[in-house]
């Protein structure tokens, strides 16, 4: 189990990519058409250049979503493991829960909570 399984899995990972990317290419057929490199909008016709620019800040709230969420992942196991494991556990989800409302306060003072 050292490093000839790792060599092994990679082999076996590009080559399942590969081989599925190779059957895709020669059992379906291409076509080849002017909407077909086009932006789809739900059915809606574009107009325009495809190519605009967002501002920073919907990344930056989808981001700041994102962390909140993954803590809510985290803390459904801790929940349900609480009583078999005890004070320890309550003292880690405690520094982790402070550390993620540090966070959260730094982002609140850098206005990154604000929306546009």
């Amino acid at each position: 189990m050292g490093s000839g399984s790792l060599i092994s899995l990679i082999l076996a990972a590009v080559a399942f990519s590969a081989g599925g990317l190779a059957v895709a290419k020669f059992l379906t057929k291409g076509s080849t058409n002017s909407q077909k490199g086009q932006t789809y909008e739900c059915g809606v016709p574009t107009s325009g250049s495809p190519w605009n620019q967002f501002h920073v800040g919907y990344y930056l709230f989808a981001l700041i979503f994102l962390i909140f969420d993954v803590e809510l992942v985290f803390m459904y196991p801790w929940a349900v493991v609480v009583k078999k494991v005890g004070m320890p556990a309550l003292f880690e989800i405690l520094v982790f829960v402070f550390i993620l409302f540090m966070g959260f306060l730094y982002a609140h003072k850098k206005g990154a909570l604000k929306w546009m």
